[in-house]
């Protein structure tokens, strides 16, 4: 049995297809082939309308594991807190109207 290429692949559109905007998250975690090949392409692409930010997440030694799954660990608390802002901003617009 082939060990597949890629153990993640995920690509959305982050608006509406009516909207006709071209944001989208990419995602593509490379497969290790069984953790024989540590230095396979991770990354995370955001893109929204012309502006595009890729993060590669490293995982060819122990250090950069470490500091990979770190990474990501804190993107995801940060964007937790954004979206609690967020949805306490979007609350308090609600109500004066």
């Amino acid at each position: 049995m082939a060990i597949p290429i890629t153990s993640f692949r995920k690509r959305s559109f982050l608006n509406p297809a009516s909207t006709d905007q071209t944001s989208y998250i990419h995602a593509v975690v490379e497969s290790t082939r069984g953790g024989e090949y540590p230095w396979g392409t991770n990354m995370l692409t955001i893109a929204d309308c012309r502006r595009r930010i890729e993060l590669e997440f490293f995982l060819g030694t122990r250090s950069a594991r470490r500091i990979s799954l770190a990474k990501f660990d804190l993107l995801i608390k940060v964007l937790t807190r954004f979206r609690a802002a967020l949805a306490k901003e979007i609350a308090s617009i609600e109500k004066v109207k």
